[in-house]
């Protein structure tokens, strides 16, 4: 039986854009089964448009995440995304694709979410416009999704806030907050464990121990 992993993220979460690789490799781990879960943290209430003073601290941020991580922010980024005052900061448009592709190709939908990733902090593309993420979609071949996402209707919609919802009620009842977080369901029915994002940003063999660990020793 796996040991299953969900995943807290937001699409435009740069901790989450940092933790990355962890996640391709956690995905790929024989024995693992990942569930993405978003927690729209910067969509619906929680965005606002782009101003001067959020831009810079925005930029700030994600050098002192480069640093740390090696995850690359481009000059481009800088100047055509963060450099458009009145644009919207806003996820609700990349989780709305993300949901697309847990509805046609569920597990392309990490592949995805890199995808989006790279071309906003690296290739400076705007990843709150619908068709430019129907573009990358096609570029994955992921052409049901990419459809659903030039012409979304009401039920795709109200599908991306049933999961926000259900994404949010199970980070709340384990007490967790922000994200990347992962919580780790072992074999066992004990109450899943948490790993935060220290552990994601950490080295990859501590990052494997701690998922893989039995229940006891996790707890030691």
């Amino acid at each position: 039986m796996p040991t299953t992993v969900t995943y807290f993220f937001d699409p435009l979460c740069g901790w989450c854009y940092a933790a990355a690789p962890a996640l391709t490799k956690l995905q790929a781990t024989p024995g693992v089964h990942l569930v993405m879960a978003p927690t729209g943290l910067f969509a619906g209430a929680g965005a606002w448009p782009l101003d001067a003073e959020f831009a810079a601290y925005a930029w700030s941020n994600d050098q002192r995440i480069q640093q740390l991580t090696g995850q690359p922010f481009s000059d481009r980024y800088r100047n055509n995304i963060l450099g458009q005052q009145g644009a919207r900061f806003d996820s609700g448009p990349a989780m709305l694709a993300l949901t697309a592709v847990a509805q046609t190709e569920p597990a392309q939908e990490l592949a995805a979410l890199h995808a989006f990733q790279h071309a906003r902090y690296e290739d400076g593309r705007d990843t709150t416009a619908l068709p430019l993420l129907a573009d990358v979609l096609a570029t994955l071949a992921l052409h049901a999704a990419a459809a659903r996402v030039r012409e979304p209707d009401d039920a795709l919609r109200a599908a991306m806030w049933e999961r926000v919802a259900a994404a949010r009620s199970h980070r709340q009842a384990l007490g967790a907050h922000g994200v990347p977080q992962l919580a780790v369901h072992g074999m066992d029915a004990g109450r899943p464990r948490l790993l935060g994002s220290g552990t994601l940003l950490g080295p990859w063999d501590a990052l494997l121990a701690q998922v893989l660990a039995p229940p006891q020793a996790a707890e030691r």
